[in-house]
């Protein structure tokens, strides 16, 4: 069959042009998701170690909100797990830092906690916002929410290594407050100008 003929009955039965664009949304879908998590791991480059915690202050929560309101729930946490795969195998997508380790060594670190949570961020963020009208402030309310996970869980982890919940809440919550409202109001405002723009 020649391709004229089967654009014909593409166009007479909609089943079959329906099948033959899903390879292609499947390899557009997938370079969406792969691109997510380039960007996550460029936000990671932007990093600052700070002398007084093991925890640096770093883009990546940023990525990571900004993806799962962008792309939503599924892509969100896609994206994200195929992120935390790069790490693990080694990858430089991590925030750079001479003491926190490589690899699997990091997802065991002080920082674990904040990056195993990374997939269920973005879900959360991407989920809560799906229900909404894609307006600024459900886009601050979900990266709220979001947020409200990855610190139970890094801070949760750091508990954990520190036997201290003092010391977790000193090393990973204190010094980043002022930096992660930032980030969630530019993930928000990121998010809602996208939306606003595709859906004018």
């Amino acid at each position: 069959m020649s391709q004229a003929d089967s654009q014909i009955l593409g166009q007479q039965n909609p089943a079959i042009t329906r099948e033959q664009d899903r390879p292609r949304e499947y390899s557009k879908q997938a370079a969406i998701v792969i691109g997510a998590s380039l960007f996550v791991a460029l936000c990671a480059r932007v990093s600052l170690p700070l002398p007084f915690t093991p925890v640096p202050l770093t883009m990546q929560n940023f990525g990571v909100i900004a993806v799962g309101l962008l792309l939503g729930s599924r892509r969100g946490f896609a994206a994200l797990a195929l992120y935390l795969a790069e790490g693990a195998i080694g990858l430089p997508v991590f925030s750079p830092s001479l003491v926190l380790g490589v690899g699997i060594a990091r997802l065991l670190g002080p920082t674990g906690g904040f990056l195993l949570a990374y997939p269920l961020v973005a879900f959360v963020a991407g989920y809560i916002y799906e229900q909404t009208s894609r307006r600024f402030g459900w886009a601050a309310l979900s990266a709220v929410a979001a947020e409200l996970v990855l610190f139970a869980s890094g801070l949760g982890w750091l508990a954990v290594l520190t036997h201290s919940i003092s010391l977790a809440l000193k090393f990973g919550l204190y010094w980043f407050v002022f930096a992660e409202i930032i980030k969630v109001l530019m993930a928000a405002g990121v998010a809602a100008r996208w939306h606003r723009r595709i859906s004018a």
